[in-house]
């Protein structure tokens, strides 16, 4: 997978909270929907920070996994 950087996230609009990050603040996952190029993802604690973007076809699967809990426990 080509990932590409966005330098400065918050140059991008609309971003959103991931249904999948904790409401304890701290570590928050933020996405943006409808990007042409794909799905740009940035930490919430670093909003000037850069963003990842993601094609869409890599970003689905990525997903689909963790609704599945195929990452549960792989950490550390």
């Amino acid at each position: 997978m080509t990932e590409r950087i966005i330098p400065d996230a918050d140059m991008l609009s609309f971003w959103r909270k991931s249904s999948y990050s904790a409401n304890e603040g701290g570590s928050c996952l933020e996405v943006v929907d409808g990007h042409p190029s794909g799905i740009p993802v940035r930490d919430s604690k670093s909003p000037h920070g850069p963003a990842i973007l993601f094609p869409a076809a890599s970003w689905i699967p990525f997903v689909t996994a963790v609704k599945n809990g195929d990452f549960a426990g792989s950490a550390g």
